[in-house]
């Protein structure tokens, strides 16, 4: 049972993949708004409904590793040694996250959410769950012991590091800048929990 259930989720996968890099490569020849859900459907060989199966919107199909980035800023948390700071952690996983956004195959893809409203506006709205995720994932810590608005606040500077950074002309130049920033701002929060 477990063999087919392990080659049932591989197709799975392997269908969302299609879907996904079929939906990237028509955006990009055609642009975002000339193409249709149907298009990516008949151009991927599969059904609408499986297009949403597997995706909620047209514009998830252009962000198809959300899940994948929330997990692995969550796992920066919950991953980490017990000794290890929390802050370098975080900052190591938004490093490799930028690394990934800012190669010069991702252009192309920027280039087209920025162009788009609707791109633009999901990607906000993404990074607000993002951020949301994260101050859940630091909250459960019982070695940080933070209030919820510390916990919230410092997963909203990390969030939007990665947001800066990936559109700085020197991207390692303003993860340096915004950390020593996130650090500081972490440092008072620690002063203030323990005060109370």
């Amino acid at each position: 049972m477990t063999e087919l259930t392990g080659r049932r989720e591989r197709k799975k996968a392997a269908t969302r993949q299609k879907i996904a890099d079929t939906a990237l490569r028509l955006f990009l020849e055609r642009g975002f708004d000339a193409v249709g859900i149907r298009d990516v459907a008949a151009e991927a060989d599969v059904a609408v409904t499986t297009v949403f199966s597997h995706f909620a919107s047209k514009e998830a199909l252009v962000f198809e590793r959300d899940e994948d980035f929330e997990l692995r800023l969550a796992r920066a948390v919950t991953g980490r040694a017990p000794d290890e700071p929390l802050i370098p952690a975080l900052r190591r996983e938004v490093e490799a996250l930028v690394r990934h956004c800012t190669a010069d195959s991702a252009t192309p893809i920027w280039r087209m959410i920025d162009a788009s409203p609707a791109l633009r506006e999901y990607e906000e709205s993404m990074r607000l769950r993002h951020a949301e995720a994260l101050a859940a994932a630091i909250a459960a810590d019982p070695g940080l012991s933070r209030t919820t608005t510390a916990c919230r606040t410092i997963a909203r500077f990390v969030i939007d590091a990665y947001a800066l950074a990936r559109e700085a002309a020197d991207p390692q130049a303003a993860l340096d800048e915004i950390f020593r920033m996130v650090e500081a701002a972490w440092a008072v929060t620690l002063d203030r929990s323990s005060a109370g």
